[in-house]
């Protein structure tokens, strides 16, 4: 079962997007586990999804561990609308829709215990 969208799980899931640097990407799984919810990506993707076209979360900036974008059922536009963000932002794919995961991928500072 999927949290409401409001859920204070979202609001972790998108905290860690919304830290996700102009033409770096993130994967599902990478987002999961630093907002503390490891081995959770599906759920990475249902918060993504609930988002609302106006939002300012960069949700484009989040693929899959193979370096692409993940296909949508019935939303071969918003696939599309992803890959030209990425584009824009310096982000390349090859010719089999693929970017590079150890070029692209953000590398978050490790975060500093007290």
């Amino acid at each position: 079962m999927t949290p409401p969208r409001g859920s204070d799980t979202h609001q972790r899931i998108l905290a860690v997007v919304r830290r996700i640097p102009r033409g770096r990407v993130a994967t599902y799984g990478q987002v999961a586990l630093l907002a503390g919810l490891p081995r959770q990506a599906r759920l990475v993707g249902y918060a993504l999804h609930a988002l609302t076209p106006a939002s300012a979360v960069p949700w484009h900036r989040v693929i899959n561990a193979q370096g692409r974008v993940s296909p949508r059922a019935g939303h071969s536009a918003a696939d599309t609308t992803q890959r030209i963000r990425l584009a824009a932002e310096g982000v390349r794919f090859d010719a089999s829709g693929r970017t590079s995961l150890k070029r692209y991928r953000w590398q978050p500072a490790p975060s500093r215990s007290p």
